[in-house]
């Protein structure tokens, strides 16, 4: 019998973190003076894997570093927030990873940030139990939307891409998932699903909690 397999992205996925990751995207590239950079601009560097970012925030502003800068600033600011806020979760992940687990999935967290910050958070916040890997994108030669964490996911649980689902929020996500052969199911967060994605998702939920459910479903073969 095959295993049954359910990927998850964090930022934005699991942790409702993506919101405070691009305010202080937007912060720090103005407090170093790339003015030119948008809210909007920021929002193509979600999930986006640090080879293309690079590429793609030097086109954006000119200089080769600015994405390795800014980075560096946003974390220095951001850090501090976290730190006295904590980290919050996103509705229901709680109830979300206890149903599939107790209906038999195998979990894993495939993610843009790095491991052992991925790793403090979910510990911290009582999740880490629940899954058999995280992985960063640290990981594997390419990140996100190329689909090397996926792949490099599936090959240590032993299963097919085909039969396991990924839990996204972000374009660069979802096609990471769907280039992997992955069965996408998004939430989203900051955006909804733009059309040029829709043949790329299977489903779209509200929460975790109705993402949960209709995976458990489909699995049962009672999804519609």
């Amino acid at each position: 019998m095959s295993k049954d397999v359910v990927v998850f992205d964090m930022d934005g996925t699991l942790l409702d973190t993506e919101r405070i990751y691009q305010e202080y995207w937007l912060i720090s590239a103005h407090e170093l003076g790339y003015d030119m950079l948008t809210a909007e601009d920021m929002l193509e560097f979600r999930s986006l894997g640090k080879k293309r970012a690079k590429k793609l925030m030097w086109e954006k502003t000119g200089d080769e570093d600015s994405y390795v800068k800014i980075r560096k600033h946003r974390f220095e600011l951001m850090d501090p927030f976290l730190e006295k806020n904590g980290i919050p979760l996103k509705p229901g992940v709680m109830e979300a990873l206890k149903k599939l687990k107790e209906a038999g999935f195998s979990l894993a967290v495939a993610t843009g940030t790095v491991a052992d910050r991925s790793e403090a958070f979910l510990e911290g916040l009582g999740l880490s139990h629940f899954f058999e890997y995280i992985i960063s994108t640290e990981n594997v030669e390419n990140g996100k939307p190329e689909p090397d964490v996926y792949l490099y996911v599936c090959d240590r649980l032993d299963v097919d891409p085909k039969i396991t689902f990924a839990v996204e929020d972000s374009p660069n996500g979802i096609m990471s998932a769907a280039n992997a052969g992955c069965r996408v199911v998004m939430i989203p967060d900051i955006t909804p699903p733009e059309k040029e994605l829709e043949e790329h998702i299977e489903y779209v939920a509200d929460d975790l909690i109705e993402a949960a459910d209709y995976i458990i479903k489909s699995k049962l073969g009672e999804d519609d």
